[in-house]
């Protein structure tokens, strides 16, 4: 029984694959410039397009071709990961950089902030110097003027006081000659004279006294004028 029906199998496939077929069709020859597409007939067929040649594939390449497309898959997972931490890297060496740029930047801007802040405290430290040197001259000139005028006064009233002196001695002189030399006849004549002369009222102008200015003080005197 097995053998007839394997026998009418073999008969009917033949009939079915004859060049020649009987209900007169005919199949024309499969053109050679387009692609095979050659598929797993245990999967789904893609017919995407080329010529399908459907195989039996067998459990050891059925095996390799899992393996390479989880080899190929496992690649493609460590190619993105490793583009991914490429890209981080280069984010983070951007971020790096920016951050150093903006680090020299700040650093630049406090040295020009710091010599500029000493500049200004170099030029107001000059200023305040001169000025203190400018009021020390006026100050020193303001004593010479006054130790000078003062040593004026002084001169004055020393030459004043000398004359009026001198003054007073040739009066006691000239009552000494009348007092001694009047009674005399030879100089009777002379120490009328006299007399009369000391009579006569004067008109004597007292010294200006040689007053302190009160902006001098002892020590300056005595140090400006030796005695």
């Amino acid at each position: 029984m097995n053998k007839n029906i394997t026998v009418v199998l073999l008969l009917v496939l033949a009939v079915g694959c004859s060049s020649k077929p009987q209900d007169g069709a005919y199949a024309p020859p499969m053109d050679s410039t387009r692609k095979v597409s050659e598929q797993d007939c245990s999967r789904s067929i893609d017919t995407d397009g080329g010529n399908l040649m459907c195989r039996e594939v067998t459990e050891r390449e059925r095996r390799a071709k899992i393996a390479e497309e989880e080899r190929q898959a496992r690649a493609r997972r460590e190619a993105e990961e490793r583009a991914a931490r490429e890209r981080l890297e280069r984010e983070r060496a951007e971020q790096l950089a920016l951050e150093e740029a903006a680090r020299k930047q700040r650093a630049a801007e406090e040295e020009r902030l710091t010599a500029e802040r000493r500049r200004l405290e170099a030029e107001a430290a000059r200023k305040a110097q001169e000025e203190r040197e400018r009021q020390e001259r006026a100050e020193a000139e303001a004593r010479a003027r006054q130790l000078a005028e003062q040593e004026a006064r002084e001169a004055a009233e020393r030459e004043c006081r000398r004359l009026a002196q001198e003054r007073l001695d040739g009066r006691a002189l000239l009552v000494s000659f009348v007092d001694n030399y009047g009674k005399v006849e030879e100089n009777k004549g002379i120490a009328g004279q006299i007399t009369t002369f000391l009579s006569k009222a004067r008109k004597v102008e007292p010294c200006p006294p040689a007053i302190s200015t009160p902006q001098l003080s002892r020590t300056d005197n005595q140090l400006a004028k030796p005695r």
